[in-house]
């Protein structure tokens, strides 16, 4: 028979279980260190968290590690590049390096030195609007809720109020003239329940299907508020203004026949004024 686990046992699996759910999470984009938010102390403007101003280029004078977010590092931590027994090291004592990708102070921790070049959440950080990188611009990164692609923050809004709309200027499938059923967000393209599956591949019932062009994970249109592509100039247009053209064209001729009708009435009455007198 097992023995009975006792209480502090219990607590010790739990907490591990909780630990290992936190290393396996996946983290937002904005909560990570390197892209929190940081004021500058001589020009007063905030922006993401770097090592030197993007406005005016001042230092930042209370740098915070791009990996682990600290602004202090005690000197109870035993792997410290740079020893410093007994005191504290704040400032610009604890930076490290300077991250190639976030623009941003990594300190001298030696884990943070050896991990955060190849784990920085800024490394293909390109906005896909404008198509600029972190040190292009001095705001923070964000990630599209729809497409998951990378945005500043200047284009967010922008990007998020159309990011649903299609390419096409209908919701059929891209391969067969049938409804869309499902929509990739990335592609901006619709696909029938058919040509959404790959060739030799069984889906599960509750399985997603992903793009056949770039392999993201698609939607039920019915659950988006997907719209169609339209322009403010081309052959509709041209069509409706033609419509229009015609119509104040038929309008105008016939204000000139009433005006015609009008102007003989008004002469038929002053020639029978004449007689009258």
């Amino acid at each position: 028979m097992p023995k009975k686990k006792t209480g502090a046992r219990k607590k010790a699996e739990r907490l591990k279980l909780r630990q290992k759910d936190i290393r396996t999470s996946e983290k937002s984009i904005i909560d990570f260190p390197a892209n929190s938010i940081f004021e500058c102390t001589e020009c007063k403007r905030r922006q993401k968290n770097r090592a030197f101003c993007y406005f005016c280029n001042a230092m930042n004078k209370i740098p915070m590690c791009a990996q682990c977010g600290k602004n202090k590092c005690i000197s109870r931590g035993g792997d410290c590049v740079v020893k410093h027994t007994g005191t504290h090291a704040t400032g610009l004592q604890m930076v490290g390096a300077i991250c190639d990708h976030c623009e941003a102070f990594v300190c001298h921790c030696a884990n943070c030195l050896k991990v955060h070049g190849c784990v920085c959440p800024l490394i293909d950080a390109v906005c896909v609007e404008c198509e600029r990188d972190s040190w292009g611009h001095g705001g923070r990164i964000f990630k599209c809720s729809f497409c998951d692609c990378f945005i500043c923050e200047d284009d967010q809004m922008e990007h998020q109020a159309s990011c649903q709309k299609l390419e096409s200027e209908n919701m059929k499938c891209v391969s067969c003239n049938r409804l869309g059923q499902y929509s990739c967000l990335r592609c901006k393209v619709c696909f029938c329940f058919e040509h959404v599956k790959k060739k030799g591949h069984k889906y599960g019932k509750s399985d997603q299907m992903p793009c056949p062009k770039c392999g993201y994970m698609t939607k039920e249109t019915t659950d988006l508020l997907m719209s169609t592509r339209n322009y403010d100039y081309g052959r509709k247009n041209h069509e409706l203004d033609y419509e229009n053209a015609y119509n104040d064209d038929y309008d105008s001729e016939e204000d000139a026949d009433y005006a015609y009708t009008s102007g003989e009435d008004d002469a038929d009455d002053y020639s029978y004024s004449d007689n009258s007198d």
